[in-house]
């Protein structure tokens, strides 16, 4: 049986590195966030024949000085997102574009989101991600309250909640650093896939808390706490790894073969799920035991 807990203060410190360093690049980089966060135009469009190539349209379209985000879409579509631009400019660029290549005008659309929105959009994910923490600190302490000895339920949700900000945190850092030197967008995909994160992060503490209970009930006088946890954490592994890696899987293909739109999607979980299975096995437990230890010895 793998001594988990014997090594616990080495996963603190490497999970201490990345979330510090992520911390750093969230706040020093920040986010560059998409039009659907921060206002902008989009412009939808599909080529009758073939798509030129993106240096071709870049080049076409260079004169306007917009900065234009090309996010090549299938064989023929293409998505362009740029500052907010006025009819005009709209229709310059659609016949910059049908100069190098048929458009299909049928396929064809064009929207603005105003900076009032991309705001409100902000404030609601912020909120939203503050009530599905609280909610999951609740849920985890009611589920395990006859779980109370010797370490009360709260426990149990307080150390589940921060092993599940150690994940996010790591996932938002990641995108941090990719769109300060790949321009990777910060957008509503993004938030998504930070939000199932957050399901699949404490569903999988909750797990290995499910088999720390079961055990508790069973506990014979001769097992300390720290031998029910390392004993569930070893139960555990292989259930949490098989269940991680068989989601990670079709998330690889579609990073490689999904497209541009969902590729960042797909990576964001892909990060995102390996660490919620790493916290649900080496952090949020051994982070009961150290609680129990000082607790203990406190009381001596």
């Amino acid at each position: 049986m793998f001594d988990v807990i014997k090594y616990r203060f080495l996963f603190y410190t490497f999970s201490l590195i990345l979330v510090l360093g992520s911390i750093f690049s969230i706040f020093y980089f920040g986010f560059n966030l998409g039009i659907d966060l921060k206002g902008g135009s989009i412009l939808n469009l599909e080529f009758k024949e073939n798509r030129p190539e993106i240096p071709k349209i870049e080049e076409a379209l260079k004169d306007l000085n917009l900065n234009i985000n090309f996010q090549p879409v299938g064989e023929k579509g293409l998505v362009l997102k740029m500052k907010d631009i006025s009819e005009e400019t709209h229709q310059k660029i659609l016949e910059k574009l049908n100069s190098l290549s048929p458009i299909d005008e049928s396929k064809e659309s064009f929207q603005t989101i105003g900076p009032s929105i991309g705001k409100e959009l902000q404030r609601k994910t912020n909120l939203v991600i503050i009530l599905c923490a609280l909610s999951i600190l609740f849920y985890v302490s009611i589920a395990f309250r006859k779980a109370s000895r010797p370490v009360p339920s709260f426990y149990y949700a307080l150390f589940g909640t921060i092993a599940l900000c150690h994940d996010v945190l790591i996932s938002s850092g990641l995108i941090s650093i990719l769109g300060k030197f790949k321009g990777v967008e910060f957008s509503i995909p993004i938030i998504t896939a930070l939000l199932t994160i957050f399901g699949y992060s404490i569903n999988d503490t909750v797990v290995v808390y499910d088999r720390i209970r079961e055990n508790l009930t069973k506990k014979t006088s001769q097992e300390s706490f720290e031998d029910v946890v390392k004993k569930s954490i070893n139960q555990s592994f292989l259930r949490s790894f098989n269940t991680s890696f068989t989601t990670i899987l079709p998330l690889i293909f579609i990073y490689f073969f999904g497209g541009e739109s969902l590729k960042y999607f797909a990576l964001t979980l892909i990060v995102g799920i390996a660490f919620g299975t790493y916290s649900s096995l080496f952090l949020a437990p051994q982070l009961i035991v150290d609680y129990y230890l000082r607790k203990k010895k406190n009381r001596s």
